[in-house]
This record gives structure tokens, sequence and C-alpha cells, in this order.
């Protein structure tokens, strides 16, 4: 009776186990992880690392991971297949960025500064809210906006800009990605041809997908029907 009583027992508990719920994954409902969609698409995330305009990572950026909301991550898919016909892919910089990453770099950008010759090299750090090179607020907060360009899928060597992001092996775009500087502004000029070439085949490519870029930054594009208009949001970017 007794060793019938711990099979009931141990079956019970092997039930118990068996019910138990997986761990929750921390995205919200509607979003997603670029490489689970478009696995193809090369990310080089900025604020993750030291090698961005604040020299340090960026609070809420726990892994270099590219999340964004399912219909810009799938819409961004539909672009890189358009690249991928010709010898091209895009490069991601930044994606989603929880409000206390926004808020850091507020914060960091209020405590002054002298100009820094890479990323704002005409421009005195406590100077850039005022002129519109960081937001108070931000469109990525609503996760349907990213920042990208395009690199040849070989390894081509290309021309190494002299402000912004620097090592990112893209086409030549004039600029490199966070360069806060008028040169930076899509339609600037004068430009060299190549870099304006450029530049208008990346924003017809994201036109064409869906998306819509900010005048003042090339590389800056948000989906036009985005499904998340009004809200932000603020959970931190994991790699799971």
């Amino acid at each position: 009776m007794r060793h019938a009583i711990q099979r009931i027992g141990f079956c019970a508990l092997m039930i118990a186990g068996s019910a138990l719920p997986a761990p929750a994954d921390p995205l919200p409902a509607g979003f997603v992880r670029l490489a689970d969609v478009a696995p193809s698409i090369r990310q080089n995330i900025r604020y993750a690392n030291a090698d961005n305009f604040l020299h340090r990572k960026v609070n809420g950026y726990d892994a270099p991971v590219c999340i964004l909301t399912r219909e810009a991550a799938e819409a961004l898919s539909r672009v890189q297949r358009a690249m991928a016909t010709r010898g091209l892919t895009l490069v991601v910089f930044d994606c989603y960025r929880p409000a206390r990453a926004v808020a850091d770099m507020g914060e960091w950008t209020a405590a002054g500064g002298p100009p820094d010759p890479q990323w704002y090299p005409k421009v005195k750090r406590g100077d850039l809210i005022a002129k519109g090179y960081v937001g108070e607020l931000s469109s990525h907060s609503r996760g349907s906006t990213v920042d990208v360009a395009i690199a040849p899928v070989d390894s081509t060597p290309v021309p190494k800009p002299a402000c912004g992001a620097i090592d990112a092996d893209t086409l030549d775009f004039g600029t490199g990605f966070d360069c806060f500087d008028p040169m930076s502004e899509t339609a600037h000029r004068p430009l060299g041809a190549k870099a304006a070439a450029n530049r208008k085949l990346l924003v017809d490519a994201m036109r064409a997908g869906g998306f819509k870029n900010y005048a003042r930054e090339w590389w800056h594009f948000a989906l036009a029907r985005e499904p998340f208009q009004k809200q932000r949001f603020d959970f931190p970017v994991t790699a799971e």
C-alpha cells in the first residue's frame, strides 16, 4: 500500500512538473526580434556598446539586438529581399529604443561639453537637443522606427566617412550614421554623386517598403502605418 501511495505521489509530481509554463518572452505582444523575421539583415546596434556618440553603453540596451513591431520587421524584410537582388544588404544601427534610453541620452546631452570631431564636430554637446540632433522624445520608442543603411553583400572596401559611425562597411552616404551635422540631411547639397545616388537608393527602397524618411537624417525611417502611433514603450532590449 505504501509503495502504491509513493507511486501515485511520484506520478502526480511528474504531471505537475510537465504542466509548468515555459518562461515568458519579455517582449510585449506585437513585437519581434528582427533576426527571427529577416535573419539576413546585418545588425550593428551601436547603443549596446561604447561605439556611439555617448562613448558608452546606453541605458536599456542589454544586448546588441534589433527589436521591432512585427509590421515593421516584415516590411523591412521585404526591402531586404529587394536589396538582395542587387547584391546588397540592409544594415540596421538602431530599432526599438526604450524610453529610458531616450531619457539617458537627454540627461547626457544636458550635462554639456565641447564638440566631438567624430560625432558632432560643429555643435557643442549641450546644444544637441536645441539643434534637433537629440530628441527629448523619440519615435523609436514606438517600435516601428529604424536607423538603416545599405552595404555590399561581399567585403568590398568602401570609403570611411569623416563624421559618424566609421566602421560599418556601408556604401558611401556622405556621412556615417549619427553624424550630427547638416551634411546628414537627406537632401543636403553639395554632396558627392555616389553619396547622393546611394541616399536616393535607400529612400526609394524604404518608401517602396512602406517607410517614410526623416529629412534631417538620411538613415532614419518610420513605418508609415505603424501599429502604436501614440504609445511609447520602455522594456529593455534583450537577446531572449
